[in-house]
């Protein structure tokens, strides 16, 4: 699709534009926005400025400010309130076409900086009046501000560039991204309107849009500039709407979408993957708790000793490879950058798989939650801080989750070296890093340092005994002690596989050369040696106890196998009571090998396991409530500061 080649419209044939600017409490980047807005190349008869300001703090009063400022400038620019936030921003939206006076909506978020030209170039496209919006690429003013940022950016890079263009290019359907794009007015009404029932109303309106028969059109040559969130917390609440919205629209709209005759064949399963793709982070959670008890029972993966490494070179091909290729056609010159930003987006997509599962399982259980918007802080340059800021977000206790996970998988490395399994490490070793990079960044990113002392106030706050000092230090210890509380729970999971788990795996290692044994005495040597790992009592089967798993019965068949090994020395190894005794050892060997790898999964779930992380949650939980009344000892001082007398 050749865009370029579309004559821009003449002065006189230019159609009425509303711009909906629709914000709540965005203080440190609504003038970016509306100044950005105003500078716009069109006339100004016939364009209108809606901001559409839903904020309950100060940023009411500076909207207001700005809004007369450029009114008073000739501007048709209105600030429009509403008595709530019901429906949100979708709620804002539909409010705002109640009074929109244009053929064309645009709509630009608070953390967007539309270039001047935006109006003039997307117009020219509607000359078919079967298009009903067209979508811009998204750019990035603090991309390389973190490797959190530069995750970011390659994500939306690669969502633009290829997944929104190919989509463009063919009869698949492409959804609006809620920002940095065009709308006709008429097609807007013709599909419904905005609607309320999702937490992304922008994919709701694009199906119901391109149901009706209407076109859309992305541009991959023209880039409108934003903000990246740069604190996890704000990211991850980002990617949560995200992730619970399109499973929302599914359970709305997929039906439809699959039951309409004139959609093709392609679209209804481009929809259906679109929709749902969210699914595969529960998936992939619950292969990664699966995984390594797999590899800790033994279980045999494959039938052959080669395919482990066929299936690891498909992954590495079709995936890192197949992105890294796409990367390099591109992005060509500066495809080293980008392809050093997608190796940071493995970390980055695999940690938030637990705050996007919750997301999923949220919508799939129809529980109602409040649009939470991604607080921006006007971050534009590397090095600029912003963890003073007022919209600073705490973490969650989807952490909590997250530190689970980063154990377990710490835990899961070395269950698959000592298994025998290596080659699987890094199948588990990434994912991994991705949870303590999230899970650690979450905490980091929390709002923990020391607050700047309102000019006038004292030391102390009456009734709050610690001083403001006192409080910063205790609150700069938290986050060092927080990660030596999980040091110390990864070093006992750590000590505890080594002293429970380990030595059973090495039993059954020497139980398996038992079984190859071709003479007596070696098969007599193994099984001793074997006995050596093997508790001496005890049923790690507390549940439903059988005699498989009994230690001391265990220790008694590999007594007589050590006797019947002796016995069987003093035989010719040319009689046949010879061979068919050494083979029955070998089933023997086989049979405890595999009651061992039984009871295996059963020292996992031991009731002193249970205890202990019942515990640990309990520590975690604790913590995580210590803060939140730290929250509100701190917001309490905040508002009783001003009365404190100086």
């Amino acid at each position: 699709m050749r865009t370029r080649q579309i004559p821009e419209l003449p002065l006189a044939a230019l159609p009425s534009v509303t711009i909906q600017l629709p914000l709540y409490n965005e203080k440190y980047v609504a003038r970016r926005l509306i100044d950005a807005v105003c500078k716009m190349d069109y006339p100004k008869n016939k364009m209108q400025v809606q901001v559409l300001d839903d904020s309950d703090d100060d940023t009411v009063d500076l909207i207001r400010s700005i809004v007369d400022e450029y009114h008073f400038k000739g501007f048709d620019i209105i600030h429009v309130r509403r008595a709530d936030r019901a429906g949100y921003k979708a709620g804002a939206l539909k409010a705002g076409m109640k009074s929109a006076k244009g053929e064309f909506i645009a709509i630009f978020d608070a953390d967007f900086i539309p270039p001047s030209s935006f109006l003039k170039h997307l117009l020219r496209y509607f000359s078919d009046p079967k298009i009903g919006f067209v979508q811009c690429k998204w750019g990035h003013v603090n991309e390389d501000y973190s490797t959190m940022t530069q995750a970011e950016a390659v994500s939306l890079d690669l969502h633009f560039m290829v997944e929104q263009k190919a989509k463009s290019i063919s009869r698949l359907f492409l959804n609006f991204n809620g920002t940095a794009g065009i709308w006709r007015t008429s097609c807007i009404d013709d599909a419904g309107g905005w609607q309320t029932s999702t937490l992304v109303e922008d994919m709701d309106l694009s199906y119901r849009a391109q149901m009706k028969g209407w076109k859309c059109m992305f541009l991959d040559d023209y880039v409108v500039n934003a903000e990246l969130p740069v604190q996890m917390n704000a990211a991850k609440r980002q990617q949560f709407r995200w992730a619970k919205g399109s499973i929302q629209v599914a359970l709305k709209l997929l039906t439809d979408v699959m039951m309409h005759r004139k959609v093709p064949l392609e679209s209804k399963v481009q929809s259906f993957i679109h929709m749902t793709r969210h699914i595969a982070h529960p998936l992939f959670l619950a292969q990664f708790l699966i995984f390594p008890m797999l590899l800790s029972m033994n279980y045999q993966l494959y039938e052959s000793n080669w395919a482990p490494i066929f299936v690891l070179a498909m992954y590495v091909t079709l995936g890192p490879g197949g992105y890294l290729v796409v990367i390099n056609k591109v992005w060509k010159k500066n495809w080293k950058h980008k392809a050093a930003q997608f190796m940071f987006l493995h970390f980055f997509g695999a940690g938030i798989s637990v705050n996007n599962s919750v997301a999923v399982f949220d919508a799939l259980f129809g529980r109602k939650s409040e649009f939470l918007r991604t607080p921006k802080f006007g971050i534009v340059k590397k090095g600029e801080e912003w963890r003073n800021n007022e919209y600073a977000l705490p973490f969650t206790k989807t952490t909590l989750l997250e530190i689970f996970f980063a154990l377990y998988g710490c835990i899961s490395v070395f269950v698959a070296i000592f298994s025998n399994k290596a080659l699987f490490t890094p199948l588990i070793a990434i994912p991994t890093i991705g949870f303590i990079y999230v899970a650690y960044l979450s905490i980091a990113h929390s709002h923990l340092g020391k607050r700047k002392k309102p000019e006038g106030e004292k030391a102390t706050i009456p009734g709050l005994n610690l001083s403001h000092d006192q409080r910063a230090a205790g609150q700069r210890l938290l986050l060092p002690g927080v990660l030596a509380f999980l040091l110390l729970g990864a070093t006992v999971a750590y000590y505890g596989y080594f002293t429970s788990i380990y030595p059973l795996q090495e039993a059954s290692g020497f139980l398996a050369r038992a079984q190859s044994a071709q003479t007596p005495q070696q098969l007599a040597d193994y099984t001793r040696l074997s006995q050596r790992f093997i508790p001496d009592s005890g049923n790690p089967v507390w549940l439903f106890p059988t005699l498989r798993t009994d230690f001391a019965s265990i220790h008694r068949q590999l007594d007589e196998m050590v006797t019947r090994s002796d016995a069987l020395s003093s035989l010719s190894p040319h009689d046949e009571g010879y061979n068919i005794a050494l083979m029955d050892m070998h089933s023997t060997a086989l049979e405890v090998q595999s009651n061992l790898h039984e009871s295996i999964p059963y020292i996992y779930v031991s009731p002193q396991n249970i205890a202990l992380a019942m515990v640990w949650v309990a520590v975690i939980l604790s913590v995580f409530a210590a803060m939140k009344r730290a929250k509100a000892r701190h917001q309490k001082a905040k508002t009783a500061s001003p009365a404190v007398e100086t």
